[in-house]
């Protein structure tokens, strides 16, 4: 608050100032009294106001600097009427109470919907658990009876188990933290098991995957880099062009860091789209002809990417390729909770 704004606050006191000062110069002018004696009055008069109001200003701004710091250094701004300074003036003594009101109402609210957002996420996860015994026995059965239709059907099962993966990781998303063991593994590990998961679904789309070196050992959680990978890889194939797909995993080596880039030979994304793939529910051009598109599994992966310390990037030249670059910084620190994880 600068000297100018609480000026223009106190303007209807300023106004009742000057009436009352021309209703007294007039009475007092008539009674008599000499204009000398009138104008050391009324100087006396504006001195006393200016101080009053200079004093004034200077700790209404101190205190409402002292507010801003403390909402500023809050966690949850909201609370800010439970740590707010008293005041002796009754209008801020009284806002005070209003706040307090809404605050609690405010409160309550966020309180039912986490409530409900916690039953429906764990609705949401047994769901998934269940579903995924059917999905097992299927497959089971399909191992059983090798035929070209269950080989088929074993490709379907791959893709729906991995829609079904999608949502359960999508429902944990928020609380990663709470599912997630950092340590150092191996890239190549990791990639083999993704690719392996998802196999079926390679091989009805005639899709060939060159994996060179990958040897690096980097620090993250195996199971939430195979489920990005898996969504990469998913993007590729549903992206691909009407020839056969190659998808390409390498790595490079970076200033403090190591690259795992994944390559197809798809379709590949308009330069205006690029930066915009990692959004959610956003499709693009490409999506729109492809009805299986969701726009949810690249924002999954920004959003995993973003929880493990993880950086991701897209490059792509439409017609020709498109690659997905996961960086992993070097040193445990970065991702260990309280540095304990990264020695695990």
């Amino acid at each position: 608050m600068n000297f100018p704004e609480y000026i223009k606050d106190k303007i209807l006191t300023i106004l009742m100032q000057i009436l009352c000062m021309t209703g007294s110069f007039i009475y007092l002018y008539t009674c008599g009294m000499k204009k000398n004696q009138l104008l050391l009055f009324y100087l006396a008069w504006l001195f006393l106001l200016a101080v009053w109001f200079t004093v004034d200003w200077y700790r209404r701004s101190r205190y409402f600097k002292e507010l801003f710091h403390i909402s500023d250094s809050l966690d949850k701004p909201y609370l800010i009427s439970e740590v707010m300074p008293d005041s002796f003036r009754l209008e801020d003594r009284l806002y005070k109470r209003i706040l307090r009101s809404s605050n609690k109402s405010v409160i309550d609210t966020v309180h039912h919907l986490e409530s409900e957002r916690t039953e429906y996420k764990d609705f949401i996860e047994n769901w998934i658990h269940e579903v995924k015994l059917p999905i097992t026995s299927m497959n089971l059965i399909c191992d059983n009876n090798k035929t070209a239709e269950t080989r088929k059907i074993k490709a379907q099962l791959s893709e729906l188990e991995n829609d079904v993966e999608k949502a359960l990781f999508y429902a944990r998303s928020d609380t990663v933290y709470q599912d997630y063991f950092i340590h150092r593994i191996v890239l190549k590990d990791a990639v083999l098991t993704a690719i392996q998961r998802i196999r079926p679904y390679l091989i009805q789309n005639q899709a060939q995957v060159e994996l060179h070196g990958c040897e690096e050992m980097v620090y993250c959680d195996d199971k939430w880099l195979e489920f990005i990978l898996n969504q990469i890889f998913l993007n590729a194939v549903k992206y691909k062009k009407e020839e056969s797909l190659r998808i390409t995993i390498d790595t490079l080596r970076e200033n403090n860091s190591t690259a795992l880039i994944v390559s197809d030979n798809g379709i590949g994304i308009q330069d205006s789209e690029i930066g915009r793939i990692f959004d959610k529910g956003f499709t693009g051009t490409n999506g729109r002809h492809n009805r299986q598109s969701t726009g949810i599994g690249l924002y999954l992966c920004r959003k995993l990417c973003r929880k493990l310390g993880i950086s991701i990037e897209a490059r792509s030249e439409e017609g020709k390729y498109t690659k997905i670059l996961l960086h992993f910084p070097d040193g445990s620190s970065h991702f260990s909770r309280d540095g304990q994880n990264a020695e695990a």
